[in-house]
């Protein structure tokens, strides 16, 4: 790197330091770190067994996951964005692993390419990042897995997207998800019409012995929770409906100064839901001081404080952050195709590019919200910076006594 001067010039030594990382030849950009995060081959399985790049001469499915993953970082908001920026920076794009992609071609693959590639691609980084976080500190101290479950219905333009029909002249989709609560890891995603009910999601959603599933009162359909959740052995905190018919079978006391009000055993007495759920649950009523607001907690678990029953259903909330996140700032609001092939994939590369920054927080000990980290990313993607320097600050305790913190970068 050349830097030419006419006069003495100053620079902070945290400047110089910034500079000479950049500078460096050999090493690769913040973007292809986190494209070698997961192994080629592994992409290149999910491509295979759809035998999606037959045909393809100059491009591959994997050089539209790296572009469609560029735009997702930094947040292009449309094809002719995307193609744009790519051609601005095209001298960078070989060192990080990239080709330059006319819109057209991106758009075509994006349609026409199955976008079952990137929903099995997603499922091996989901289990990477389970890996990862499964033994991290919950704050409850609970030793079992807890996910919180809850969908998103995603609006789209009804005269674009046709297939998306709703109601009232409007298109949309709805998007399922069961969120691992440690490390906030999507382990399941269900894209579906949006007329499909929230229940139906029960029927296929994976359960696991022991576990704990929040959801909230959408999802309370009383055979469903017996046989996919209590008959398999796991356990479920939910919000009891307002006109539910019970009576009271049993009663602890509780610690009234924490807002709980009472903690009851209790039979469902409808004709119908009697037979659809017939073993006793647990009923935790609470009073939230903030709001004043009371809340009925639903449960099928004996074994934990009823303050606790309480707080894990607010741990529900951290699935709609991810919603909020992914839509905010993963661009999937955006979309850059039309056709269901073409926003499932955007979606499903949004939800691969989403674990890859979780599972690189953990591989390259970055201690940083999600938040900041994925902002910073969008900023530094060609950059030559260490992954794990990223947010290292220049230690100025370490400069020679006397030294001002400026260094004399050249001589007259």
């Amino acid at each position: 790197m050349h830097i030419s001067f006419s006069d003495r010039k100053f620079l902070s030594l945290d400047l110089v330091f910034i500079l000479f990382r950049l500078a460096m030849p050999n090493g690769k950009t913040v973007f292809a770190q986190i494209m070698d995060i997961v192994p080629d081959y592994e992409l290149r399985k999910c491509i295979e067994i759809y035998s999606a790049d037959k045909g393809m001469k100059k491009f591959s499915c994997r050089d539209q996951f790296k572009v469609m993953s560029f735009a997702q970082f930094t947040g292009c908001s449309s094809l002719r964005l995307v193609d744009a920026t790519l051609t601005a920076f095209g001298y960078k794009l070989y060192h990080s692993g990239m080709k330059l992609m006319h819109k057209s071609t991106l758009a075509e693959m994006n349609e026409k390419k199955p976008w079952l590639i990137y929903h099995d691609f997603a499922q091996i980084l989901i289990e990477r990042a389970h890996k990862l976080y499964k033994n991290d500190y919950f704050r409850l101290g609970l030793d079992e897995m807890v996910y919180a479950f809850d969908s998103s219905t995603i609006e789209l333009c009804l005269q674009l997207c046709p297939w998306a029909r709703f109601h009232h002249g409007k298109g949309a989709f709805k998007m399922h998800t069961m969120l691992d609560i440690r490390g906030s890891i999507p382990t399941f995603v269900w894209l579906t019409e949006a007329a499909v009910n929230d229940v139906n999601a029960l029927d296929i959603m994976p359960v696991e012995a022991g576990s704990i599933y929040l959801m909230d009162k959408g999802y309370v359909d009383f055979w469903r929770l017996f046989n996919r959740i209590h008959q398999q052995g796991a356990f479920f905190v939910t919000r009891a409906k307002n006109n539910m018919k019970y009576k009271v079978e049993g009663s602890r006391e509780v610690n009234k100064t924490a807002g709980l009000i009472s903690d009851e055993n209790i039979r469902l007495t409808g004709p119908i839901v009697s037979l659809d759920y017939p073993d006793l649950m647990r009923l935790v009523t609470y009073e939230d001081y903030d709001t004043n607001n009371v809340y009925q907690f639903l449960t099928n678990n004996f074994t934990h404080e009823a303050i606790t029953i309480a707080e894990l259903y607010r741990e529900r909330w951290n699935v709609e952050l991810f919603f909020k996140w992914i839509k905010q700032h993963l661009h999937i609001k955006s979309f850059f195709g039309t056709n269901q092939n073409a926003i499932f994939t955007q979606i499903w590369i949004a939800v691969c590019d989403y674990l890859l920054l979780l599972i690189a927080r953990k591989v390259y000990h970055i201690n940083q919200e999600l938040y900041i980290f994925s902002k910073a990313i969008g900023l530094v993607l060609f950059e030559v910076i260490p992954l794990a320097d990223l947010f290292n600050q220049f230690d100025e305790s370490k400069l020679e006594p006397g030294d001002d913190g400026q260094l004399w970068l050249f001589e007259e």
